[in-house]
């Protein structure tokens, strides 16, 4: 059984909701978010971004951050531009993007089911992030941006889902990504919560600090309406995952393609930047694409399987000494979205330098991960198009 609860949002007026409505907060540097910001001083990346009103060069966890944001969110829900709703309510939340749909339910999900492993997660988490993340809430007492879940297909829930859409928006406007996001109301939500009793389990795509930090806020304080934290559960079939690509400082690359076709995995001939199928990586070195076979995995957990993890098994731990991809400071990873192009032109800049571009992890893949209760490699996934934050706050405490 999973529980979607509604909830009484603070949200922007409609006609604000276009530039108040930003990317998230882990998608862009601090720079990035000082740029998008400029001139809108209704961005929501205020709020999630505080530092970008400070001083340049301030640390992100300088306590003047935190007390920054909890200040822009109070500016936001005692502006002209937003609205607090008086009545609980879920939402419907479609994403446009190209020809890609997708529509997911907008609500409150709960603590104690992520904690008692009824929301599955497949990534480790970072406690300095989750300490972060976890003190923006408290500051806030507002969970300001929500966390992105999946669930396997349900007919009926996916029926009241379809029928929302037929309705007038609240919100309908294409972002400058060209992404369009919209929103509606349910109008008998208490119908879509008998339906989402029969979805289990959720699992967790985007947002495990979020998910540990709503934890922890409610461990910590106990405030009243913080066991339960934001999210938008999407219909497994409707989503998309993106490849998480690598670009890797190597002190000798000559010396690492020589490794590499000493095992039999490089084939030196090919121009293709992304690879076809599972199993095969693109490397980019020295000005030429190399197509790269992985050999299956001498492990056995579900997770071992992976490109990612087989990119560490057979070339980034025996040939480079890549033993945590997750802090190893050599390697940088880049988000699908940005294209193989990126990849040549980062790798072009600067010297020692070599990409893989990999083929996307799987739906089927993550669900396997997470079954098993196992853990992928930090980025293995890339869920495009992404959520905007600001559109539907949870504003929770005494």
């Amino acid at each position: 059984m999973a529980i979607i609860k509604a909830f009484n949002a603070l949200r922007p007026i409609p006609e604000a909701a276009e530039k108040v409505a930003s990317v998230p907060y882990d998608v862009i540097s601090v720079p990035e978010a000082r740029d998008l910001a400029k001139g809108n001083p209704q961005s929501f990346l205020h709020v999630i971004r505080p530092e970008i009103d400070l001083k340049v060069g301030i640390s992100e966890y300088d306590d003047a951050v935190y007390s920054k944001g909890a200040e822009n969110l109070q500016h936001f829900a005692s502006g002209e531009y937003s609205l607090q709703e008086t009545e609980a309510a879920l939402y419907a939340y479609r994403l446009r993007m190209d020809e890609h749909e997708q529509i997911g339910i907008y609500g409150l999900v709960s603590v104690d089911e992520y904690e008692r492993g009824a929301i599955l997660k497949h990534e480790n988490i970072r406690p300095p992030k989750v300490a972060d993340r976890t003190r923006h809430i408290l500051e806030q007492s507002a969970h300001a941006e929500p966390v992105y879940l999946v669930f396997k297909d349900d007919k009926s829930v996916i029926e009241l889902m379809d029928a929302c859409t037929k309705k007038e928006p609240l919100y309908d406007f294409i972002a400058e990504d060209e992404i369009q996001h919209t929103v509606w109301k349910f109008s008998a939500p208490d119908l879509l919560i008998e339906a989402f009793s029969n979805v289990h389990p959720l699992y967790i795509a985007d947002g495990h600090h979020r998910c540990a930090a709503a934890s922890k806020v409610w461990n910590d304080q106990k405030k009243p309406g913080s066991d339960f934290f934001p999210a938008v559960c999407f219909p497994v079939s409707s989503t998309r995952i993106l490849p998480y690509n690598r670009i890797i400082r190597v002190k000798d690359v000559g010396k690492l393609l020589k490794d590499i076709d000493s095992i039999g995995a490089l084939d030196r001939v090919t121009r293709q930047a992304s690879p076809s199928t599972q199993g095969k990586i693109s490397l980019y070195a020295e000005g030429t694409w190399h197509m790269v076979t992985l050999p299956p995995s001498n492990r056995r957990g579900t997770a071992d399987q992976l490109d990612v993890a087989r990119l560490g098994e057979f070339i980034l731990e025996p040939f480079l000494g890549i033993t945590d991809q997750r802090t190893d400071p050599n390697i940088t990873f880049v988000g699908g979205i940005r294209g193989t192009d990126e990849l040549v032109q980062r790798v072009d800049a600067s010297s020692g330098m070599v990409a893989f571009s990999m083929y996307a992890t799987s739906m089927n893949q993550l669900l396997d991960v997470s079954d098993a209760h196992e853990l992928m490699p930090p980025k293995s996934t890339w869920f495009e198009p992404k959520l905007r934050s600001g559109l539907l706050i949870h504003l929770f405490g005494e």
